[in-house]
């Protein structure tokens, strides 16, 4: 239907292996930047520097590097060959065996989730990112209508002008007040702190107690909306230009960081909190659980995303090569932004004469409590927060903008229409709105607290539930052998030995590893003091639940429309590869996809056959405007999509 009957052009390999309906990346360069801006995010940022330090710093490197190369590593390997194979978001991939389409639904359900509340997390690094525009960050001091008695800051008045000559004598004169604050550690409350939670966020008492909505968020939120929109409104012509900016910048923030960073008292102390083996660790079960399951959130596995980004390269290209730059690249990145973390922290921690572990956070609480108090003890401080918080958007962005694709891409997949294919861009327009309004009550006074519940039960224990069955269903369901041999026929080698026994046998055991110690290790989510209520963790496994339950509820339904008397023939003829499954492509139609009847399981038809259908389909959908079909009807759709 999108391409013309004539096939292959003899010498002509680059024109024909381009999709020209859905599109395809403008270069290799835009795909390996997007999945890096996808894969590097802000746990990259806030969440494995901390991970580090508490579970044995340079130790935790090991079992962390393990869990890269046996299970990250051979997963997104496998989830990029699937999606290039099919040329096919999160839905349309399932035709390998539409029983299992369910695990489709699930990972937009995740996606849908995780959409709403990472914007929400841009949008307050937008929020801090204006207010750092003056000439005194406004979390400085304790002199502010909305600081209590008990806020103490780490600079006082007499270092107004925050020169490290005064940083440093503030030290020696004020020996005694830093005394008894180490003292009242507890009774302190930073003015980084305050400003978060009464000005910024005024955080109600309670999750039930939305409050009102706080106007300066909602309108960051919007701002981070409009600024995701438009860089999808082509799709992947779009964003393939401007992940040149948003993947490669926050490098050289976090370098700029770092030499920042590194330069000041206090940083080496930091990093060594940071890098210290603690060997003895290494024996802990939860050490191996958190590094399995860092490398497993951080990778994006199981989202969607990945399958629906290499959906849009060209049929040849080589992910294997693309799968292990992206993964390196990541964990990489996760290390190198500890250094910048801890070396600040470090600094910082000197400054207080306490323990760097006095200091340490993770979460939200590292990008807008801690970090932000410890960048204002440094000379031009407002500079360096400006920084700090476009890199957090930056980093944010990449990931939200494949969270937005993959939604958009399974909704333009699965409805096919030639109508929603022209005006993709309406559906992504329609999508965002509606993530934006469902992202309305985490900027009310409660929303913190929905935030942080979102992000503990919405994409947790589902992601690796959603994982292990997609690794059963291609490897046992749909068949080793015969994956192998798509993967051959598409790269041009079968996967490496190590890919092999990773994805058959080593992958899904770690993967029931992490879903057990996830289990073992569950505890209630508290934020700070606050106990969440009974309820409130209800909605939060419900929401855990509601993207699982789709796989369940999707088999019965396919089983139940399958052909077949009994049960076994319809359970059989359900898993059984859809006729459409294959290369997107008539030319990559080739062997088993190209002769009806090769194997019992597959029966694909031929392609003048499938073609013909098609065209009738079309005739009936739109009279109008495909009243006449064949070569210049191929033209119409050639040309269409590239207008």
């Amino acid at each position: 239907q999108f391409l013309s009957n004539n096939g292959a052009v003899p010498g002509e390999p680059v024109k024909t292996d381009k999709n020209s309906r859905r599109g395809n990346w403008g270069n290799q360069i835009e795909f390996i930047l997007t999945s890096v801006g996808y894969a590097v995010g802000l746990g990259n940022v806030w969440r494995f520097p901390y991970l580090c330090y508490r579970n044995g710093g340079g130790a935790f490197m090991f079992p962390y590097f393990i869990m890269l190369v046996f299970c990250g590593i051979p997963l997104f390997f496998l989830e990029l060959s699937f999606g290039q194979f099919a040329s096919q978001g999160c839905l349309g991939v399932w035709r390998i065996s539409p029983m299992f389409k369910g695990v489709g639904y699930g990972m937009m359900v995740v996606s849908t989730y995780i959409g709403i509340y990472y914007n929400v997390v841009i949008c307050i690094a937008f929020y801090y990112f204006f207010s750092s525009m003056t000439n005194l960050l406004p979390w400085t001091y304790c002199n502010n209508p909305w600081n209590t008695p008990t806020c103490n800051g780490v600079v006082t008045p007499r270092g107004i002008n925050n020169t490290l000559a005064n940083v440093t004598r503030s030290l020696v004169t004020g020996a005694a007040e830093v005394a008894v604050e180490v003292v009242n550690k507890t009774k302190r409350t930073s003015p980084s702190e305050e400003y978060w939670k009464h000005y910024v966020l005024q955080i109600s008492d309670d999750i039930g107690n939305f409050g009102e909505v706080r106007l300066p968020i909602l309108g960051c939120l919007a701002v981070s909306w409009v600024v995701v929109f438009l860089c999808l409104i082509r799709g992947v012509k779009s964003s393939g230009k401007v992940v040149y900016f948003t993947a490669t910048f926050p490098y050289v923030v976090l370098t700029i960081l770092f030499i920042r960073g590194i330069t000041l008292e206090g940083a080496v102390t930091g990093i060594k909190y940071y890098l210290t083996p603690q060997w003895h660790k290494i024996l802990d079960a939860k050490v191996w659980g958190d590094a399995a399951s860092q490398i497993f959130y951080s990778l994006g596995c199981a989202w969607g995303g990945l399958i629906t980004m290499a959906s849009y390269n060209k049929f040849h290209n080589n992910c294997y090569r693309d799968s292990i730059i992206i993964s390196i690249t990541n964990c990489a990145t996760s290390v190198y932004a500890g250094f910048v973390i801890f070396s600040i922290l470090g600094f910082m921690a000197h400054h207080l004469n306490v323990d760097v572990s006095e200091v340490a956070d993770h979460g939200p609480g590292l990008a807008f409590v801690a970090y932000p108090e410890a960048l204002t003890l440094l000379p031009i401080s407002p500079l360096w927060s400006l920084l700090f918080f476009f890199m957090l958007i930056l980093l944010g962005l990449g990931t939200q903008f494949c969270l937005l694709e993959t939604l958009v891409t399974a909704i333009v997949d699965e409805i096919g229409t030639d109508w929603i294919v022209r005006n993709k861009t309406v559906v992504t327009g329609g999508v965002a709105i509606v993530g934006f309004l469902l992202g309305v009550p985490l900027t009310t006074q409660a929303g913190i607290y929905w935030l942080l519940l979102m992000d503990n039960y919405a994409a947790s224990f589902s992601l690796v539930i959603i994982s292990c069955i997609m690794c059963i269903c291609i490897m046992y369901v749909y068949g080793h052998k015969k994956y192998f041999k798509d993967v051959e026929m598409m790269l041009g080698f079968p996967p490496p030995i190590f890919f092999r026994v990773c994805w058959r046998f080593v992958s899904p055991i770690i993967i029931s590893f992490i879903l057990i110690f996830t289990v073992i290790q569950y505890k209630p989510i508290t934020y700070n003091d606050y106990v969440y209520p009974g309820w409130s963790l209800a909605i939060g496994f419900l929401m855990a639940m509601s993207s699982v339950i789709c796989i369940p509820i999707y088999a019965l339904y396919k089983i139940a429309k399958s052909e077949g008397t009994t049960f076994l023939e319809r359970l059989k003829n359900s898993c059984k590869p859809d006729v459409k499954w294959g290369p997107a492509l008539s030319e990559h139609r080739i062997g088993l996809y190209a002769t009806p009847g090769s194997e019992g399981e597959v029966e694909v038809r031929p392609l003048k056959e499938e073609l013909k259908e098609k065209e009738k389909e079309d005739e009936k959908r739109d009279e109008i405007s495909l009243t006449i079909q064949g070569s210049n009807g191929s033209t119409a759709h050639n040309t269409t999509p590239s207008a």
